[in-house]
């Protein structure tokens, strides 16, 4: 198959835009000609996610790929440890086999914190061998988030096993630093070496400017993350003015609702709205990765893999139709990939609760809060002054101190409960099944009948997304994993919306109710967070105790 466009030509490499002839054949780019002539539109390089967590759409990666391409994305480098956490190395072949069903670029890496830490409980594990292994495989490209950064930094033998098996294997190792700075954020960048040579080399967790720039002058190579819950953009985008060819662009997790509205090209679009320029900011969302991951995705050269996106101008950027391996998967916002009937595999083995397995047995006045924040993952230390009735306490409404509860959802064992600020619930309890990383079920509610019914409905589908209040129940079933689904994305995405709207209707303020949910028993990110065994400090790296 051979077909000849014409097109203004936007050259990344060689920072020019020149009308051109492009032409296919079969997956590749045969030829590109300069030309005279007067020509509409704009051709440019296809989008790349620099790390993305395809799970956290809740949907397959096929179905993932269908919505993402409308968006102008032809890539993604997507770590999958969620998967990972449930299934262990069967859910890492069950991504990269369900990817290669759809003309889309899917490169893996290996999951490096499989159980992410020893504070909680996870369906799998995966060690060093099963690194090597996976490592060898040609669709995994590097090792995936090192969130363990204690153990990077205090040299944990496996940890250092890890680094040295990718250090061997020459493949990049990305990183998860949050708020690291000083000489902790040189040695956990540098492998604790004592020198100045990088073995970690990106990071997607940074959410201040200074923090960000810290790491820039070490080298490192920064993600300026914009997803569902995290929303760094702001603060960290005048850094590409400055470090041109340090910076990637990444959306780390997207629910649905938000990947049918916009993907890479809404970081593009306001990149360019902030002032940034041109080549810079297509630099980020493109090249840059390419050339950090050695990808085989195209540039518009001779030679090159055939992906790249129409653009009607270079001032609404709307994307006209997208190119993948020399396949129109999408035009004017309609997927052409065909929907793929994606088999199901789980881990779920937790029985029904009772509402008295929520109760919280009171042994003092003052008690450790979560506070959630809204567009972060980060979380705060809060105290709070309880007035309990009957020896019980349960939610102070009034106040915004609700029940958190973490269910292990691969054993039978007790509830994980603690409190929780800013979720601004009223009424009823939501719950979900996405919760990073080990992905028990997670809860937050204002009574405990709503909190257990919540969490019985998720464990009736064995996963998902639910919302309880008095007889009124909401879910969306999510039977791979635990965690996606195998039905059309647009429908999930609308579904979503509906019971995202409904937790917003019953009180909470929060821009992703659910997605901040899914973030609040990730112990890796400070300061408190609960997993299925604890209230858990993530700055001390240690269990904590609720009342204070």
């Amino acid at each position: 198959m051979t077909f000849s466009f014409k097109s203004n030509l936007i050259d990344i490499l060689n920072r020019e835009i020149y009308p051109a002839e492009i032409t296919v054949t079969n997956d590749k780019i045969s030829s590109v000609a300069k030309i005279t002539e007067t020509v509409q539109g704009y051709v440019l390089p296809g989008f790349i996610d620099a790390h993305v967590h395809v799970e956290s759409s809740m949907l397959v990666p096929s179905e993932f790929a269908r919505l993402a391409s409308v968006h102008g994305t032809v890539a993604t480098i997507s770590d999958p440890h969620e998967i990972a956490n449930v299934l262990g190395m069967r859910g890492v072949e069950y991504m990269i086999e369900n990817g290669k069903k759809v003309p889309f670029h899917f490169f893996f890496g290996a999951p490096s914190c499989v159980p992410a830490t020893n504070f909680e409980t996870a369906g799998a594990n995966i060690g060093p061998d099963d690194i090597t292994t996976l490592l060898s495989k040609p669709e995994i490209v590097y090792l995936a988030e090192m969130m363990n950064y204690p153990g990077v930094i205090y040299k944990d033998k496996e940890v250092h096993e890890k680094l040295e098996i990718a250090k061997r294997l020459g493949k990049p190792i990305d990183g998860h630093a949050p708020g690291l700075m000083g000489e902790q954020m040189r040695n956990y960048f540098t492998g604790a070496s004592g020198t100045n040579e990088l073995v970690i080399t990106t990071d997607h967790e940074c959410f201040k400017y200074e923090e960000a720039e810290e790491k820039l002058k070490l080298g490192v190579k920064i993600m300026i993350r914009e997803g569902s819950a995290a929303k760094n953009f702001n603060e960290l985008i005048p850094l590409l003015k400055k470090y041109p060819t340090q910076i990637m662009f990444c959306c780390d997790d997207k629910h649905p609702d938000s990947l049918i509205e916009s993907h890479i090209d809404q970081h593009v679009k306001r990149a360019l709205a902030a002032g940034c320029e041109l080549f810079d900011v297509l630099r980020a969302s493109s090249l840059n990765v390419i050339e950090h991951y050695k990808l085989p995705v195209g540039l518009l050269r001779k030679g090159d893999s055939a992906d790249f996106i129409l653009v009607d101008d270079l001032e609404n950027f709307a994307i006209q139709k997208t190119y993948i391996k020399g396949v129109m998967v999408a035009e004017t916002g309609i997927p052409l990939m065909e929907l793929i009937e994606a088999e199901i595999e789980n881990n779920f083995t937790c029985s029904k609760k009772i509402p008295k397995d929520f109760e919280c047995e009171v042994t003092g006045n003052t008690i450790r809060v979560i506070e959630a924040l809204n567009g972060q993952l980060i979380t705060n230390e809060l105290h709070h002054t309880i007035v309990p009735e009957n020896g019980a306490f349960e939610s102070d409404v009034k106040n915004d101190v609700l029940k958190i509860a973490v269910v292990n959802r691969y054993n039978e064992a007790p509830v994980s409960i603690a409190f929780i600020k800013n979720f601004g619930l009223k009424e009823g309890a939501i719950a979900s099944c996405v919760a990073h990383d080990c992905h028990n079920i997670v809860v937050v509610g204002t009574n405990d009948k709503d909190i257990c019914d919540a969490v019985n409905i998720i464990i009736e589908h064995k996963g998902g997304i639910s919302l309880s209040h008095n007889n009124e129940h909401m879910s969306i079933a999510l039977p791979i994993a635990g965690i996606m689904t195998n039905t059309n994305g647009y429908e999930v995405a609308r579904e979503y919306i509906a019971i995202d709207k409904r937790a917003k209707e019953l009180g909470s303020k929060l821009g992703a109710p659910f997605m901040t949910l899914s973030f609040m028993a990730l112990l890796v990110i400070p300061q408190l967070k609960l997993s299925d065994k604890g209230l858990f400090n993530g700055e001390k790296f240690e269990f904590t105790n609720v009342f204070v």
